[in-house]
């Protein structure tokens, strides 16, 4: 089977996936031209989220033509401000080539809903997860920022099951 090259694309990904991203172009899987990273969490911040996101587009552009956006759709960008502006409007808006892969958030891009389903079967009993990857572990002060302990008592309990990391 031939190997897929990508030495022609850019990544524009979010900073909280730096260290999957980083580790699969330090082992040779994936030869991309150019990595560029937004800051990680910027899930909470909508507005600096889609600055940082047509600010590295734009970068990219000089790079290559092909661009892959490394995002979620559904969860990574939620503008209650403008609620029918989705994270594709944003990339669309930025010209042709530029694709974003088929997720709707970093958890996904780890592992799949039903790889997710059968690890909180095994390890949680079917209780709900809350899922975390190692840069929102590194990233924590971005990926939490503004966060007080309502908030922090508005998500957590809700997930009976504890917390997972997917690493590896």
């Amino acid at each position: 089977m031939k190997k897929q090259s990508f030495k022609d694309y850019v990544i524009v990904s979010c900073g909280t996936l730096a260290p999957e991203i980083n580790y699969l172009k330090n082992s040779k899987f994936l030869d991309v031209n150019k990595i560029l990273y937004t800051k990680p969490g910027r899930h909470e911040v909508p507005r600096e989220l889609e600055s940082q996101l047509i600010n590295k587009l734009n970068i990219a552009k000089k790079y290559s033509e092909n661009i892959i956006v490394v995002y979620g759709g559904k969860y990574c960008y939620i503008n209650i401000k403008e609620p029918y502006k989705t994270i594709d409007k944003i990339i669309k808006e930025q010209g042709k080539n530029i694709s974003r892969i088929n997720a709707s958030h970093c958890m996904d891009m780890l592992a799949s809903k039903k790889e997710r389903e059968n690890i909180a079967n095994t390890v949680a009993n079917g209780e709900k997860v809350w899922w975390l990857t190692p840069g929102w572990v590194l990233y924590r002060n971005y990926v939490f920022q503004d966060w007080d302990k309502a908030m922090a008592n508005e998500n957590f309990p809700r997930h009976t099951g504890g917390a997972i990391l997917l690493d590896g």
